[in-house]
C-alpha cells in the first residue's frame, strides 16, 4: 500500500471511503471490503481517505484506539491499493465543503463509500446530498454486532472505559487488539 499526504495524489479514477477509521474496526473492515469489491469490479485503484489525528479527537479529546502506524498497517493488511492521511489540524478543520469537494476530485472517484452520517467541511457544512452532486456516492448502514447494536469506534472507546476488554476485542476484529491505548 502507498501512504500519500492529502492533496499529493492525483489518479485517473478511484474508488474511495473516506473517514477517521479509528481502530479499523469490523464497521470499518466492511467499508473497505466494499471499497475493494467496487475497485475490482470497476478496474480502478482502492483508496482510502482517512485523519491524523481523527476530528473526535481533535474537536473532543476522544482518545484513539490505534496510532496512526496501526491504522495503516490494518488498512494495508485488508488489501487497500493507496491511503490518503489529511493532518486534521486547526487549519484542517476550517476547509469549506467546497475545497474539500474540489481536493477529492484529483482522485476522480468513480465512487465514493461513506457511513450515514458523514458530514465534511468547516462546521460540518458538507453532507451526503451535497457530495453526490459532484460524485456518485455509496452511502453503508451501520454495521451491526450479534446482540443487533451498531459497532462504532465510540461505542469501542466506552466498552474498554468500562472494562469490557473482551467486547471491545470481538468489536475489532483483529486478532491483536491488545495494542489499544485506553
Amino acid at each position: 500500500m502507498q501512504s500519500h499526504a492529502d492533496g499529493i495524489l492525483t489518479l485517473p479514477g478511484s474508488v474511495i471511503a473516506i473517514g477517521a477509521f479509528d481502530g479499523v474496526h469490523q464497521g470499518h473492515q466492511a467499508v473497505i471490503q466494499q471499497v475493494l469489491l467496487r475497485s475490482e469490479i470497476l478496474g480502478a485503484p482502492s483508496v482510502v481517505y482517512t485523519f491524523d489525528l481523527p476530528p473526535r479527537t481533535f474537536f473532543s479529546g476522544a482518545r484513539m484506539l490505534t496510532t496512526m502506524e496501526e491504522k495503516l498497517d490494518r488498512i494495508a493488511r485488508l488489501g487497500i491499493e493507496h491511503t490518503v492521511v489529511a493532518q486534521f489540524d486547526e487549519q484542517y478543520a476550517s476547509r469549506s465543503s467546497s475545497d474539500f469537494i474540489e481536493n477529492l476530485s484529483k482522485l476522480n472517484p468513480l465512487e465514493i463509500i461513506v457511513g450515514q452520517d458523514f458530514r465534511f467541511g468547516k462546521n460540518r457544512e458538507g453532507d451526503i446530498t451535497l457530495l453526490e452532486r459532484y460524485f456518485k456516492v455509496r452511502m453503508m448502514q451501520p454495521i451491526c454486532c450479534s446482540e443487533g447494536k451498531h459497532i462504532s469506534s465510540t461505542r469501542i472507546r466506552q466498552l474498554i472505559s468500562d472494562g469490557e476488554i473482551q467486547q471491545s476485542f470481538n468489536l475489532l476484529g483483529w486478532l491483536h487488539a491488545h495494542t489499544i491505548s485506553c
